[in-house]
């Protein structure tokens, strides 16, 4: 079973994320802050996938993936937001995929599984 680190400030998209995820069969772990996700990611860094909000307010989701990039270069990264300009930023090149948030997560669990196929 795949695990899956899921990196959100707002809790009702965590949950969402959290509940369809889990009813497709991965192991969900959430955090509601970049900052807090690398606390866990020192404790524990058995994740296949990290799934990331872009705009949070203690550390943006850009950098979150250049921290892990440094630390965790093995790991999968998905940026998620609602903002679709930030594909073109330099910065997302730090992720294996980017998905527009969606309350349809046909495209959130189709990237999964194919970064999982890698």
């Amino acid at each position: 079973m795949a695990r899956i680190l899921i990196v959100d400030d707002e809790d009702n998209v965590r949950l969402l994320i959290k509940e369809e995820l889990e009813d497709a069969g991965y192991e969900i772990t959430d955090e509601p802050s970049a900052k807090k996700a690398l606390t866990l990611l020192k404790e524990d860094s058995n994740f296949d996938i990290i799934c990331t909000d872009i705009e949070m307010p203690d550390m943006n989701g850009l950098e979150l993936a250049g921290e892990i990039r440094k630390k965790y270069s093995d790991k999968k990264i998905i940026l998620l937001t609602a903002y679709s300009h930030y594909k073109s930023e330099m910065a997302s090149w730090a992720a294996d995929a980017y998905v527009v948030k969606s309350m349809d997560l046909t495209e959130l669990k189709d990237t999964i599984q194919n970064l999982l196929e890698l």
